[in-house]
């Protein structure tokens, strides 16, 4: 009886050698703004699932870790709880911050773009610095996707960053026809701008025309040694005219999320919720991923 016991002891031990550790499940991904939402505003600074493992080693297959960058008055727990899971699912080292608070609460992304630019450069720096990675990829919505065109210009970054996906980005800022249409007098549009800037001035900076759009896009969209994706639907409702999204360059690529699939009316706030816009997003951070971005037909604000 010793012996019988003694040998299962040995063969289990040897089995398990063999094997090695188990695999982890998958992280479940999901595609639901409104569920997102919730979540954002009860646990603000919570990292979106499978996000901000600072022990984590990129793989040869994915050597850039992932940043991802939430927009204007959202929060790293709203914006990724898709493609934050999604993305280490798939093998990524995956990291979210952060940035641009000026008030209690969990709207973040606030402050100037400048500023904010700046702190997205200390994170960078922190998960090379983590990871050993020569460069990261980074995904923005929003404000997120233009916010770190100025990190790369200005800021230092065009040397750490191999990859930059702007959905639903506000490139050039917003409002541009609108205003030029408005029946506000114009000394009530300077008033608001002023009153914008000093309460907001992320708000300020993404207008159309702003001082800080004007600066930041003199002399052409694009840093060399960078690539640009940009992840757009005409149905976006906050980037006006939804074309001010769209990059020119030699290493510029644009999508349309409705381009062969009319059927999608994603808006802009919940095209991070978006099965079709993310799989854009996937295919941009793996050149060997062929695999097509799925027709979908999401629910407006709620994504799917």
């Amino acid at each position: 009886m010793l012996r019988r016991i003694a040998a299962a002891v040995t063969l289990t031990a040897a089995l398990t050698i063999t094997a090695g550790p188990a695999a982890a499940d998958p992280l479940p991904v999901k595609y639901n703004f409104i569920e997102a939402i919730l979540q954002g505003q009860a646990r603000p600074n919570a990292s979106p699932p499978g996000t901000n493992d600072f022990a984590c080693r990129p793989s040869a297959e994915h050597p850039n870790p992932v940043v991802l960058v939430h927009g204007t008055a959202a929060n790293m727990a709203l914006s990724w709880r898709a493609i934050g899971p999604e993305l280490k699912n798939r093998g990524f080292c995956v990291f979210a911050l952060n940035y641009g608070r000026l008030y209690p609460g969990p709207s973040f992304g606030l402050a100037s773009v400048e500023r904010s630019a700046t702190q997205l450069g200390a994170f960078v720096d922190r998960v090379l610095a983590a990871t050993g990675a020569e460069e990261v990829d980074i995904i923005g919505h929003s404000q997120g996707g233009m916010m770190p065109r100025q990190y790369l210009r200005f800021g230092g970054g065009a040397a750490k960053v191999g990859t930059l996906i702007g959905m639903s980005p506000s490139n050039h800022g917003s409002g541009g026809e609108e205003e030029e249409e408005s029946d506000v007098p114009a000394w009530a549009r300077s008033f608001l701008r002023a009153l914008t800037r000093a309460v907001a001035p992320a708000f300020a900076d993404q207008s159309a025309g702003s001082p800080f759009m004007q600066r930041l896009n003199e002399g052409g969209d694009t840093v060399p040694g960078v690539r640009y994706v940009v992840i757009q639907t005409r149905y976006d409702e906050i980037v006006t005219p939804w074309t001010s999204a769209l990059l020119v360059g030699p290493n510029v690529t644009n999508i349309v999320v409705q381009d062969g699939c009319e059927q999608n009316k994603i808006d802009h706030a919940a095209i991070v919720y978006d099965r079709r816009a993310v799989g854009f997003a996937l295919r941009a951070l793996d050149p060997t991923d062929t695999t097509p971005a799925p027709c979908t037909r999401p629910r407006p604000w709620v994504g799917g």
